[in-house]
């Protein structure tokens, strides 16, 4: 019989063998992001509500309708993060981070909150990794930028990615697009969605994301971005698709690329796989060159991502087995117990471990150690206590050889994969 409380609706307990998986998956972004010379940013899971209004932007669909806000007992408006790049911001202006530095590069992981229609891969608290470079306007950085996000993928064995690209210009020669957009739907404005309509007026941008069919239908009217691109921005552009050739990062163009967020500039992109069906996209980002200055900063370019992990690891599918390596310790009587935990204290230094104690025969106990994954058992019966000798049984030969303690130990590890490191 089920419990009378269960997990709210949206979110989801991540069970022992599930986080296996997602500690391989964390394992993997933080040993790639140090190659890549990035430093991790641990931000509140909540901020000022207004931080989130100035820089997403008040119409869209996170601020409008996903934010989880809340007003604590001083009347303050806050909300749980909806994403991770406003904060990492925040936190760069407020502690001067880039203070004699041409570029600074933060990573997080960690959980985000919107609440969205839970469907799969997309939760109301989901988790995401990122990356943020800020400090430099040169679209190599662009190109490292995605790089880094597709090296990641590649090293959870994840293939069959797809790299979406575009440029959505910036404050030049954006106004040129977005009047292109008000005078390709003004004759229509009627079958647009209600949300719409108001987008029409205050952020023509936000129509290409819409998801209604009717929406997207009229969005196809919409002349592209590059179309309005200034020279700056078109060479900006072209760099960074030279760049990624030169790497042999496989992308395709997408004009109708313009990401739910409006701090965004020139390039945007999205990594996409087919496993998640019509909602394909494993996370994206994008340059965002006047958000530092928005938040109260001086003018300092930046690009960065977002990936959800959620939606990687229903790509990735099934968790992995527990590599085997734990050290079974097996006392053969109630009088061999004592010793027996005292080793397995010291054996936990170098290996996970583990004991079986209770009346159950020695071979009960070998099962038991085999069912646990144990690369050694060590077997302390009375003749192995009195002689300070216990065996060390190689679960994989078979082979036993009485030792002493420190020896043990030392065979331990050299063999059995430390307990902080996550095997691959």
């Amino acid at each position: 019989m089920s419990g009378q409380y269960k997990a709210p609706k949206g979110t989801h307990d991540i069970l022992p063998p599930e986080a296996r998986a997602w500690q391989r998956l964390e394992t993997i972004v933080r040993s790639v992001m140090d190659r890549f010379g990035y430093e991790e940013i641990r931000t509140p899971i909540f901020e000022e509500t207004t931080l989130f209004a100035r820089s997403v932007g008040e119409t869209t669909d996170i601020v409008k309708k996903e934010m989880y806000t809340f007003t604590d007992k001083k009347g303050r408006s806050l909300t749980l993060r909806p994403e991770g790049t406003a904060p990492a911001v925040r936190a760069f202006v407020e502690h001067h981070l880039g203070r004699g530095a041409r570029l600074t590069k933060l990573f997080y992981v960690g959980p985000m909150f919107r609440y969205e229609r839970p469907q799969a891969g997309r939760f109301r608290q989901f988790h995401q990794f990122g990356a943020e470079a800020i400090g430099s306007a040169d679209p190599e950085i662009d190109v490292d930028v995605i790089a880094l996000f597709v090296r990641v993928l590649e090293e959870t064995g994840i293939a069959g990615l797809s790299v979406a690209l575009n440029s959505v210009g910036d404050a030049n020669c954006r106004p040129l697009h977005v009047a292109a957009i008000r005078e390709a739907l003004a004759s229509h404005k009627d079958a647009l969605c209600p949300d719409c309509k108001e987008r029409l007026e205050r952020n023509p941008l936000r129509i290409l994301d819409c998801k209604v069919p009717a929406c997207r239908g009229l969005a196809a009217r919409i002349p592209p971005a590059t179309d309005f691109l200034c020279d700056a921005c078109r060479a900006h552009h072209a760099a960074v698709e030279a760049g990624l050739a030169a790497l042999g990062v496989v992308f395709r163009l997408d004009k109708n690329l313009v990401r739910g967020i409006d701090y965004y500039t020139r390039t945007a992109f999205e990594i996409h796989h087919g496993a998640l069906g019509a909602q394909n996209a494993l996370g994206g980002g994008g340059r965002y060159d006047g958000l530092v200055a928005e938040l109260g900063g001086a003018p300092t370019p930046g690009i960065g991502f977002a990936a959800g992990m959620e939606r990687i690891l229903t790509v990735l599918g099934e968790a992995p087995a527990r590599p085997r390596g734990v050290v079974a310790v097996l006392p053969l009587g109630a009088a061999e117990e004592a010793a027996a935990r005292r080793l397995l204290y010291e054996l936990r230094r170098v290996a996970p471990a583990e004991i079986v104690a209770g009346d159950a025969g020695l071979g009960k106990k070998l099962r038991a150690a085999n069912e646990m994954g144990a690369r050694f058992a060590v077997i302390l019966g009375e003749d192995e206590v009195r002689a300070g000798r216990p065996l060390l049984k190689d679960m994989e030969t078979g082979e036993q050889t009485p030792m002493s303690e420190p020896e043990i130990i030392a065979r331990v590890a050299a063999v059995a994969p430390p307990p902080t490191k996550e095997s691959s």
